[in-house]
């Protein structure tokens, strides 16, 4: 894989965390079960993230294409 490759990659991984600054998922814990009662809880878990993270891939993805750029002429 060469840089331009690696750096377009990182430049769109970066605007998708930029635009996306997270996401959350539900687990389902079971609290009772007695016989055929049974009772269950859905907790939801964010994942969050700085958009400052997207902005360094980002700029580490337009470093990477105008080095690649570069070494090629």
């Amino acid at each position: 894989m060469n840089l331009k490759t690696l750096g377009i990659a990182l430049a769109a991984i970066g605007i998708l965390m930029i635009v996306y600054t997270g996401f959350s998922y539900v687990t389902k814990d079971k609290i009772v079960d007695l016989g055929p009662i049974e009772i269950n809880a859905e907790t939801s878990h964010p994942v969050q993230w700085s958009p400052i993270v997207g902005v360094v891939l980002l700029v580490g993805g337009l470093a990477f294409i105008l080095t690649g750029k570069k070494s090629k002429t």
